[in-house]
């Protein structure tokens, strides 16, 4: 089965079948993550240009792996660094990286519908790395995959996102995936950022739960977000040592949750905020995990976005 689609900008717009093979083509690539020789060249001869407007470590860091893991070219651009300083405009700084010939773009961006833009005037294909407040569908991806090997199936598991849902990109993409593979999500978080009409968001719709106690009773696995202050144009609760006593998950607030509840979170953390200190490290987290699920699925989405079907051919080693 092939993907079929040029980009991938979000979730919303895929089906179920859609996100199942990008997961079953994770699934692949993971072991070959763990070869001796981790490397294929499924993506030899393809070009990639990684343009990220924002920072980032773990979603950058792990693109560029996953292109060298499948053998692809890669150039990669700043913005730092870039003629975007001296005022050139997004989508002249795009045509001028389609000109050199690449294939295609994975692109972090500030504002939501960056991507959506893009796509509308690219010819080569873009994979969302992020744009604002609206999407981050990889990073879905692989908290789907994470949670996935532990249980064999999403549908019908609960699933609590926690956290400042207003301003998180992860949030929306985790509540289009979850709820389209069958999973019930509930978000806990203070009013001031929580958007409004979040209850209708998803496949189905979401529960919105204030309690903390009550949102991780009976959840099957949480995920932790952090307070995203540089989104926020005023500030939304009084100091982090209020956020951190009324919506932090403690040791105490995750006794409340089953014994077998998995916790999660997307990173940077901020200890002592959104999370302890012990629940960061317990062995219920599997915060180290996703990292290392995020090259696999971002492989999986690479080959496929390039019209990749798994076989034994494009998996052997190089």
């Amino acid at each position: 089965m092939q993907f079929n689609r040029k980009d991938l900008l979000g979730l919303e717009e895929l089906t179920s079948e859609q996100i199942k093979l990008i997961l079953d083509t994770a699934d692949n690539f993971k072991e070959v993550l763990g070869r001796k020789i981790k490397k294929v060249p499924a993506l030899r001869g393809v070009t990639i240009a990684n343009v990220f407007y924002e920072p980032s470590t773990r979603t950058k860091m792990s693109f560029e792996l996953a292109e060298k893991r499948l053998s692809a070219d890669i150039i990669n651009f700043s913005k730092a660094t870039s003629s975007v300083k001296k005022g050139e405009t997004l989508r002249d700084t795009l045509e001028n990286i389609k000109a050199m010939k690449v294939d295609i773009v994975v692109m972090r961006h500030g504002s939501s519908g960056a991507h959506k833009f893009a796509s509308e005037f690219l010819d080569v294909s873009i994979v969302n790395a992020g744009d604002g407040q609206h999407a981050h569908p990889t990073q879905a991806l692989l908290d789907m995959m994470t949670l996935r090997e532990r249980w064999g199936t999403l549908n019908g598991k609960k699933v609590t996102i926690i956290g400042d849902i207003m301003h998180s990109r992860v949030a929306r993409s985790n509540i289009w995936g979850l709820t389209k593979m069958g999973a019930k999500v509930t978000v806990c978080g203070p009013p001031t950022m929580m958007p409004m009409e979040i209850e209708k968001l998803g496949e189905g719709g979401v529960k919105l739960e204030y309690d903390l106690e009550k949102a991780v009773s009976e959840a099957d696995a949480i995920n932790i977000l952090r307070i995203q202050l540089e989104r926020q144009s005023i500030r939304l609760f009084p100091s982090s040592r209020e956020y951190f006593e009324v919506f932090g998950v403690t040791s105490d607030v995750l006794s409340l949750a089953p014994d077998d509840c998995i916790v999660m979170h997307p990173g940077p953390m901020n200890r002592g905020v959104e999370i302890a200190q012990e629940v960061a490290d317990s062995e219920q987290a599997v915060i180290l995990p996703q990292v290392t699920n995020g090259v696999a699925v971002r492989m999986a989405v690479l080959f496929l976005i390039a019209g990749g079907k798994v076989d034994d051919t494009e998996l052997n080693e190089n």
